[in-house]
C-alpha cells in the first residue's frame, strides 16, 4: 500500500479520533494508524472500570454520549467511540504499527507493515498507556508480575502486592481485597497521593487502619522472587514478604520512540514535546501532538476531557496553512 494524504494521525484513541473528525469536516485527506484496535488503551483498562468524568466531558465530534449512569463504564466508552467512528466513516488502519518516519523536503514518509504513506502533516496522538514505567529490579519479568490490572476474580485467597500510590493502585487494592485476596500495598512515599479521588482514598485508609489491607509506605520493592517480594523501608532494612502475584501500577509514559523519529525538541524535565501553545505544532514544522502525549511525564494533566479538544486546534492550524 503506497498512499498519499494531507494528514496522517498516529493513534486511534479519543484524541486521534477527534482530530480525524475535524480533518473529515475540513475536507482533508487523512488516515488514522494504530498498532492496536480502536481506543486500544481503553480496551486494556480494568473490566469493571468506571470513568471519573460525566458523559458530556467524553464526547467528540458533537455526538451525544448517552449512559445509564452519571459515570459511564468502560463498556459504554468502547461502544460510544466505535459508534462515533462509524458515524463519521473515519478512515482507520488498525493493527498497523508505525515502524519509521522519514522527513523529506516537502512531505513525510510513514512506514508500516502495510506499506509507505506520504503526508504533509503528522499528528501524534499515541497517549502513554502502552508504555509502563518499569521498576528495573530483579524478578520484574516473572510471569506473576503485571503492570496492568484487569479484574480481581483470579486472586481469591492469593497473596497480592500492589505497588503504587495513586488512583489505579488504590482501586486495584480495594477490589482485590473485596474479592478475597490478601493485599499488601507498597508505596515509596510516606503518604498516599492527594490526587486519589475523594471517595476512594478514605475507603483505602480505613481498610488499612482496620488491618484488612496491609501497607508498606515510604518503602520500595527491591526484588521480586517466585514466592516473595523484598521490601526496603525507611530504615533501609530489607524484609521478605510471602507473595503470589504482583501488580506494579507505577504509571506510564509516552512513546518516545516516535518522538525521536520525528526529531522534535522535548522539555528536559517533563520529556514533553516543545510545542506552540496556540497550535500544538512541535519544533518540526508540520508535526503536531494531540492528547496526553503533549504532557510528557506529567500525564496527570491531560485526560480525555481536555485532550479531545486538541484535534480542532490542530486541524484549524493545518487548514490555515493551506
Amino acid at each position: 500500500m503506497n498512499t498519499a494524504y494531507d494528514v496522517i494521525i498516529i493513534g486511534a484513541g479519543p484524541a486521534g479520533l477527534a482530530a480525524a473528525i475535524e480533518a473529515e469536516k475540513g475536507g482533508l485527506t487523512y488516515c488514522v494508524i494504530d498498532k492496536g484496535g480502536i481506543v486500544n488503551s481503553l480496551q486494556h483498562f480494568p473490566g469493571t472500570m468506571t470513568f471519573f468524568s460525566t458523559p458530556e466531558l467524553l464526547e467528540i465530534g458533537g455526538v451525544p454520549f448517552t449512559s445509564a449512569s452519571m459515570r459511564p463504564t468502560r463498556a459504554d466508552g468502547l461502544e460510544y467511540y466505535r459508534r462515533v467512528a462509524d458515524h463519521f466513516h473515519l478512515v482507520l488502519r488498525l493493527y498497523d504499527e508505525v515502524t519509521e518516519i522519514r522527513r523529506g523536503p516537502v512531505h513525510f514518509e510513514v512506514l508500516t507493515p502495510m506499506g509507505i504513506s506520504t503526508c504533509r502533516s503528522i499528528i501524534l496522538a499515541t497517549g502513554y498507556y502502552d508504555h509502563p514505567n518499569m521498576l528495573s529490579i530483579p524478578g520484574e519479568h516473572l510471569p506473576k508480575v503485571s503492570h496492568y490490572y484487569h479484574e480481581p476474580y483470579s486472586f481469591y485467597r492469593q497473596r497480592v502486592a500492589v505497588i503504587g500510590g495513586k488512583n489505579s493502585a488504590a482501586i486495584a487494592a480495594l477490589e482485590l481485597f473485596r474479592h478475597g485476596a490478601h493485599v499488601t500495598v507498597i508505596h515509596r512515599h510516606p503518604v498516599f497521593d492527594s490526587g486519589i479521588k475523594y471517595w476512594i482514598l478514605p475507603d483505602l485508609l480505613n481498610r488499612i487502619h482496620e488491618g484488612s489491607i496491609a501497607a508498606c509506605v515510604n518503602s520500595s520493592v527491591t526484588e521480586i522472587r517466585a514466592d516473595a517480594v523484598v521490601v526496603c523501608g525507611p530504615d533501609n532494612e530489607a524484609r521478605v514478604l510471602g507473595n503470589d502475584f504482583v501488580f506494579a501500577l507505577t504509571g506510564y509514559h509516552p512513546d518516545t520512540r516516535l518522538i525521536g523519529m520525528c526529531g522534535m525538541a522535548v522539555d528536559a524535565e517533563t520529556q514533553a514535546p516543545v510545542v506552540d501553545a496556540a497550535t500544538y505544532e512541535t519544533s518540526v514544522p508540520g508535526v503536531y501532538v494531540a492528547g496526553s502525549i503533549a504532557a510528557g511525564k506529567d500525564n496527570n494533566k491531560i485526560f480525555i476531557e481536555n485532550g479531545r479538544l486538541h484535534g480542532k486546534t490542530v486541524i484549524d492550524a493545518i487548514l490555515s496553512k493551506r
